[in-house]
């Protein structure tokens, strides 16, 4: 059992949190698959590289991840008083959220379920 009144344990637990930059996108409606596509081409990348790669990227989760990654750009600069510049993607990952399951009709009366995926998508920034 901790020891200490409550708010000097969330003082302490506070204390060990992660301070790196960082954005989450629950919820978004494209798979795990699809999105590690393009977190697959960005990590590791400097920030301006990585927004030009997701910038001219064809797939759909392309738009999702640049909207994602100017927000973790933003949080950066805001929160934690970094310079953009010297920003690099550390850590970018996508985990299995939810699936909405639907029915397909198909021939003599028998149905196929669809499932329509989702993901839940994290962007970790660093300096360099």
């Amino acid at each position: 059992m901790a020891k200490g009144h409550r708010s000097q344990i969330k003082r302490e637990r506070n204390a060990n949190a992660d301070k790196r930059p960082s954005a989450k996108l629950s919820y978004a409606r494209v798979s795990v698959q699809k999105a590690c596509f393009v977190l697959d081409a960005i990590r590791g990348k400097d920030v301006t590289t990585a927004l030009g790669i997701v910038t001219y990227n064809p797939r759909y989760a392309s738009t999702l991840i640049e909207k994602l990654l100017k927000s973790a750009i933003a949080n950066a600069e805001n929160n934690n008083g970094m310079k953009a510049e010297n920003l690099f993607v550390e850590e970018c990952f996508a985990n299995k959220g939810p699936t909405m399951k639907r029915v397909k009709p198909r021939a003599r009366g028998s149905a196929y379920r669809i499932e329509k995926r989702m993901s839940h998508i994290t962007i970790v920034l660093n300096e360099r």
